[in-house]
């Protein structure tokens, strides 16, 4: 159990305030802890692949999102799901560990946050910009390289890409980098009219 002692020695002298609401401050305390942890003991690339799949569950089962955010949950059932998983997906012990870690404290019902928190830091530790893109047409991945290859030489930067299919948006697609937005959905452009309706 080194980890789990590696972590809560990082918290000592830095508690986290008890008071209702969980800040991105706190959310970037817990990734950052374990940023340091996956860093330390090098393996850092299995601890982030892990916890991309990890969110990735959380996003596509609902079943599973739901389980996680039941404050009737016990610690005992929640802890039995994440070992169940990290078997089956033979997750890596430092990750496993960790979201245990967050169930002890009562901090599990944050963990979309606080692993968002930390893939954003080892994208910004090696440089990289993030992007986000969602398109109403299910895109190929020759189609994402070269969108990835487009705005990496337009911003000059790494881009970390982050693709989701969205058929809500009925047609075009929508770009965000950083604080800049492109959108060209056809779910968009409707909205704007009826924003001119209402309005005129």
């Amino acid at each position: 159990m080194r980890d789990l002692k590696l972590i809560i020695n990082i918290f000592k002298g830095n508690k986290l305030s008890k008071n209702k609401g969980f800040s991105d401050i706190s959310a970037n305390r817990y990734s950052l802890a374990l940023f340091e942890l996956a860093s330390e003991t090098s393996v850092l690339p299995h601890v982030e692949q892990n916890s991309f799949a990890f969110l990735n569950l959380i996003s596509n089962d609902n079943e599973f999102n739901n389980l996680i955010k039941d404050p009737t949950i016990s610690r005992d059932t929640l802890m039995n799901v994440i070992n169940r998983i990290a078997e089956n997906s033979k997750l890596e012990f430092l990750f496993k560990n960790f979201l245990n870690f967050l169930i002890t404290k009562r901090r599990f019902f944050y963990v979309q946050k606080i692993l968002k928190s930390f893939n954003e830091i080892c994208s910004e530790k090696r440089g990289e910009v993030k992007a986000e893109i969602k398109s109403a047409k299910k895109l190929t991945q020759e189609e994402i390289n070269k969108i990835t290859e487009d705005l990496s030489n337009n911003f000059k930067s790494k881009i970390k890409l982050n693709y989701n299919h969205d058929q809500s948006l009925i047609g075009g697609l929508i770009i965000q980098v950083g604080s800049t937005m492109i959108d060209t959905s056809i779910k968009n452009k409707l909205q704007q009219i009826e924003n001119r309706m209402v309005e005129a």
